[in-house]
């Protein structure tokens, strides 16, 4: 048990990805797990949730307070910092807040981690970070940057840094899936980009269980790319309509599909690794290892070298109909 009386600090714990990370962290048995968050009522929900537990502690905090992250890290081993502001339209239109939150925010934990002695800490990308087109894919790529130089910027400290990569978790806040629901039930319409378009998409599981991997592998300033199953916008709307109406007891032929189009800074396909990152990768069954550009090249057990090209979803096989039908269904998304 990997966990086991340790303690750990979630920042963004209260968020899809940070509820995962405590669920499967307190069956470690840990001395005890912070969770840090600015929204006191989702606090107030997990808590009533979970009940009363000696191993909890909730802090009201922004990560854009840098005494409070501070305070937040007293005697903590490990670090998840899973807080960003992460939605593309709204990072378009506050730009400045973004970089607020994803960059200054991160440079907070960076710095409270070596001045509070912290053995680890991982970060969690986006796919958006590659090649970025949009504010959050560039504030998410610069964050990231900090991390890996964080590693070699601090002196003899002990603490170890590295950033975990994915792309879109399914069910999480933010996901298309309840969002194509809703609109069915409503409206009997589905509003989408581009029916072309391809997607990384894992369920939450996946993304949860890898990202501990990271930080269990982790030697510092890596970049651990999850590899993550690609789908089609258009298979993934037809299993919607056709299971949603299955529950719902709607007829198929009445749900209309309206393309509206890409959203300003979206791309028709996503990246999660670039071919000049795949020349220094290292690759797993489960993901790719992109060592820190700044220091000594690592080596992980059962890792062979990669061939190289870029891991994007254009190039890679999307699923079929009936393996992302399970995927939904076994998430139990509808």
């Amino acid at each position: 048990m990997f966990f086991k009386d340790k303690k750990i600090l979630i920042i963004g714990g209260t968020g899809t990805i940070g509820q995962s990370l405590l669920n499967h962290i307190l069956l470690d048995q840990p001395q005890v797990v912070r969770i840090f968050s600015r929204d006191e009522y989702k606090q107030y929900q997990l808590q009533n949730n979970l009940g009363n537990r000696k191993d909890l502690r909730f802090l009201i905090g922004d990560v854009r307070d840098y005494d409070r992250v501070f305070s937040a890290m007293q005697d903590i081993d490990y670090v998840f910092h899973v807080a960003a502001m992460k939605h593309v339209p709204a990072c378009e239109y506050n730009p400045y807040e973004a970089v607020q939150t994803n960059i200054n925010g991160t440079y907070n934990v960076i710095k409270a981690a070596i001045a509070q002695g912290v053995s680890k800490v991982v970060f969690t990308s986006s796919d958006k970070a590659i090649s970025p087109t949009n504010t959050y894919g560039a504030t998410k790529l610069t964050a990231e940057r900090l991390i890996s130089a964080g590693q070699y910027s601090k002196g003899r400290e002990k603490t170890t840094f590295a950033s975990v990569r994915f792309g879109n978790v399914m069910g999480s806040r933010g996901s298309v899936i309840p969002l194509f629901i809703k609109q069915i039930q409503d409206n009997k319409r589905i509003t989408v980009t581009d029916l072309k378009m391809t997607r990384f998409m894992m369920t939450l599981r996946q993304a949860t269980t890898l990202t501990i991997k990271a930080l269990q592998q982790s030697k510092g300033g890596e970049v651990f790319v999850l590899k993550m199953p690609v789908i089609r916008l258009d298979d993934l709307v037809a299993v919607v309509i056709e299971e949603a109406c299955k529950k719902y007891k709607l007829i198929g032929d009445e749900i209309t599909i309206e393309e509206i189009g890409l959203r300003q800074g979206e791309k028709m396909y996503e990246e999660l690794m670039t071919y000049d990152e795949s020349m220094l990768a290292w690759e797993l069954s489960d993901m790719y290892i992109i060592p820190g550009v700044h220091g000594r090249q690592e080596t992980y057990s059962n890792a062979t070298k990669p061939k190289y090209g870029t891991y994007s979803s254009e190039s890679q096989s999307p699923i079929s109909i009936e393996m992302l039908r399970e995927l939904i269904l076994g998430e139990h998304l509808i």
